[in-house]
C-alpha cells in the first residue's frame, strides 16, 4: 500500500490523494492549533517558503486525538493557521492518526522507525515524516523543531 494512492479530503472537503504531490519531497505533519508545540507552525512555514521552489512541500494533517488540542472546524483551523502563522502549505481534513479510525496514510507512516528506534503510534502533535521523491521516509520526534539542523539536513539531502 502506498501513502500516495490513499484517498484523503482537503480541508475544503475535496477528495484527493498525495499522488499529485509525489514528484515533491514532502514533510507530513499531524498538527494542532491549541498545543504547546503549535508555534512549530512558524518553522514549518519557514521551511515551506525556503524550499518550495526546489520541489518541497509541507502537508499538515489536523488531528484532535491528543487532549482535544485541535477542536476547530476546517474553516477555523485554516483561519487560525493563516492569520496567526501565515501558513501557505496545504492542510488536509482533520483525521485520526492512531487507533481504530486511523487514516490509512498514518497506518503506513506509523511503521517507520525514527533515529531513536521508535516506531508505532504517533506520540503527540507535530510528529514529522519526511517523504523523499523516491519514497524513502524519515521519521522525526514531535519535539524536534522544524528548522532543527537534523530536519534541514534531511530535506537538503532529499532535494539533491
Amino acid at each position: 500500500m502506498s501513502i500516495f494512492n490513499q484517498p484523503i479530503a482537503t480541508r475544503a472537503g475535496e477528495v484527493t490523494s498525495l499522488e499529485p504531490l509525489r514528484p515533491k519531497t514532502l514533510l507530513l505533519v499531524n498538527v494542532a492549533s491549541a498545543c504547546g508545540l503549535t508555534p512549530q507552525y512558524k518553522g514549518l512555514e519557514a521551511l515551506q517558503l525556503k524550499y518550495e521552489g526546489r520541489g518541497f512541500s509541507v502537508v499538515g494533517f489536523p488531528c484532535n486525538q491528543f487532549m482535544g488540542q485541535e477542536p476547530g472546524t476546517a474553516e477555523e483551523i485554516q483561519e487560525f493557521c493563516s492569520t496567526t502563522y501565515g501558513v501557505t502549505f496545504p492542510l488536509m481534513e482533520k483525521i485520526d492518526v492512531n487507533g481504530e479510525g486511523q487514516h490509512p496514510i498514518y497506518a503506513e507512516l506509523n511503521k517507520v522507525t525514527d533515529a531513536q528506534g521508535y516506531s508505532g503510534e504517533i506520540r503527540w502533535n507535530f510528529e514529522k515524516f519526511l517523504v523523499a521523491s523516491d519514497g524513502t521516509v524519515t521519521r522525526f520526534n514531535p519535539e524536534i523543531e522544524p528548522e532543527d539542523p537534523v530536519i534541514v539536513g534531511a530535506i537538503e539531502a532529499a532535494l539533491q
